[in-house]
């Protein structure tokens, strides 16, 4: 799953930032068995691109992101009326 949370990540990233910027995404150390592995898999972009281009992957990782929107605007929204109230 740390690969496709990540994809997720990354993808979330590369749409809401301008081109300008770069995106490393780095599993810090000693937090997963696989972090070496999973770091170059993540900052490849030939592989990320390839991963991109499975149409599964691809609607797995648009439903996730999909489904966080929601979830965070849900969140705005309960902040919003505990501060008013």
């Amino acid at each position: 799953m740390v690969t496709l949370i990540g994809l997720m990540i990354r993808v979330k990233l590369l749409r809401s930032l301008p081109s300008t910027f770069k995106v490393d995404l780095v599993i810090e150390k000693g937090k997963h068995e696989m972090e070496v592995d999973v770091n170059k898999q993540l900052n490849d972009k030939e592989r990320v691109i390839a991963a991109l281009e499975q149409p599964r992957l691809l609607a797995m990782v648009n439903n996730g992101l999909r489904e966080s929107e929601r979830e965070a605007e849900k969140y705005l929204q309960m902040m919003k009326a505990s501060h008013f109230n």
